[in-house]
């Protein structure tokens, strides 16, 4: 073994003894121990780690180098003994190479112990040996699915997504009772189907290298608008009709505009959303009192589409659950084998080629934004069903959750890779890490703390990959 991995691999021993330390005098003073003996305990502790990392496994590792573990070997020495060629030189960065090499995954790891420590100090009865054993697990299933996952070539995003989704359902089912249990799943699997909806979308207009955030206001006005009409006396079915024809309307023009001003699509779907929700508050508000809130009686059919109690055929399985894997199916088939995925696909990749292609970029922009305001809309009446009220702030999480459904999934935001399959992970991971973390009792500051501290990775992990157009 060269010099510079021996000095490596001692100071992983010395760090390691030293995190060893530092976990000793947290469960010391989690356990209210006497200070004296957390310091004692945590000294004896790192020193016992330090001497068993050195005595069996660095002692043994060359016969040539065994040296004291806090021993030092300077590079002047090193030059008066030997001249160094070229492989010295690079047997010097070895630290840095190793370092480098494995930065996303130590980064991740540290993460992972930060949000934990993080938890442990701002929920009060978080920390015990259960939660700790439980984390200890996640970490190793962690760990084994980087080892696994560095042999997989193909649908990587898709490992990584799974990965995540299986490592959360552990520790939520170790660390929250009745995580596991049927009203569980239920409850998930239904919030999952309303974010499923609404993401529908935001990736199909993702795959062409565009944005929609005019969704989480076309879910509000469908909301209240839809309670409105029925308060109103208009037939419920026909009510539902003109609120999804709206959303196909302000998909349209969503298409239409943002076409023709792509470098402001952003914000033009954005001024879109603000007008369309402040023009449906003002026909709600008039002869009423409240232009954000619109009460009124749903009827019972709609209720059972979107309640937790809702059966379909006399199964105990909601609609809107049923609606969900419909529409993804649905979705998912048509990018994978009609002709109008791979003409989406060959759009967002390379709009050059597919004009040579003779693909009109004008129909399937426009095509996939009036897709997104039609979900959109659908999910703002469904949304009606389960709350039993209109409120215009119904769709404010939304804006948020769809772009992070879309980013954790592994589509890309520049367009021509990954697909609907990809955003479901994404929205059951997203839903399974707010059901943790809601059980676990953090506040909704705390959540959404969490939320973006883990998005951040996620972005960073998925744009190290090479663009689509780089490999056409």
């Amino acid at each position: 073994m060269k010099r510079s991995a021996f000095l490596f691999f001692k100071a992983l021993g010395l760090l390691f003894a030293i995190l060893v330390g530092i976990g000793t005098a947290v469960l010391g003073w989690f356990d209210a121990a006497d200070w004296i003996n957390i310091v004692f305990y945590s000294m004896a502790t790192s020193a016992l780690v330090l001497w068993g990392w050195h005595h069996f496994s660095i002692r043994w590792i060359h016969s040539d180098l065994k040296q004291d573990i806090f021993s030092q070997v300077t590079k002047k020495e090193k030059i008066d003994t030997e001249e160094i060629t070229h492989e010295e030189a690079d047997e010097e960065n070895f630290f840095f190479r190793i370092i480098s090499q494995y930065k996303w995954a130590l980064g991740g790891f540290l993460l992972l112990i930060a949000i934990f420590i993080f938890v442990s100090f701002i929920v009060e009865g978080f920390f015990s040996g259960r939660t700790l054993v439980s984390f200890l697990i996640f970490l190793g299933f962690i760990i084994l699915a980087s080892v696994v996952g560095s042999y997989i070539t193909v649908q990587k995003n898709v490992f990584i997504g799974i990965c995540v989704l299986i490592g959360l359902f552990i520790i939520g089912s170790l660390t929250i009772p009745g995580f596991l249990s049927i009203l569980n799943m239920k409850s998930m699997l239904v919030f999952a189907a309303f974010l499923g909806l609404a993401t529908i979308g935001q990736t199909l207009v993702a795959l062409l290298g565009g944005l929609d955030l005019s969704i989480p206001f076309i879910i509000g006005s469908s909301n209240i608008a839809l309670m409105s009409m029925i308060s109103k006396g208009v037939p419920p079915w026909l009510a539902g009709l003109v609120v999804l024809l709206f959303g196909l309307g302000v998909g349209l023009i969503n298409g239409i505009l943002s076409f023709r001003l792509q470098g402001q699509a952003l914000i033009l779907t954005l001024g879109v959303g603000f007008f369309m929700v402040g023009g449906v508050q003002i026909l709600v508000a008039m002869n009423t009192f409240s232009a954000g809130t619109v009460f009124g009686v749903v009827p019972d059919w709609m209720r059972n589409i979107a309640s937790m109690n809702g059966k379909t055929i006399g199964l105990p399985i909601p609609p809107v659950i049923i609606i969900w894997i419909v529409s993804a199916l649905i979705i998912i088939i048509g990018l994978r084998y009609t002709k109008w995925g791979r003409n989406l696909y060959a759009l967002g990749g390379n709009r050059l080629s597919a004009e040579r292609l003779s693909i009109s970029e004008r129909a399937y922009w426009v095509g996939v934004y009036v897709i997104s305001g039609f979900f959109s809309a659908l999910t703002g009446a469904l949304l009606l069903g389960w709350s039993g009220g209109g409120f215009v702030g119904v769709g404010d999480t939304y804006l948020f959750l769809t772009l992070a459904a879309v980013v954790v999934g592994g589509t890309s935001l520049l367009g021509g890779w990954g697909g609907y399959g990809l955003s479901v992970i994404g929205v059951l991971v997203l839903q399974v890490l707010n059901t943790t973390l809601i059980g676990w009792g953090l506040s909704f500051e705390g959540q959404q703390f969490i939320l973006g501290l883990l998005i951040i990775p996620m972005v960073a992990l998925y744009a190290r990959s090479p663009h689509i157009r780089t490999l056409v």
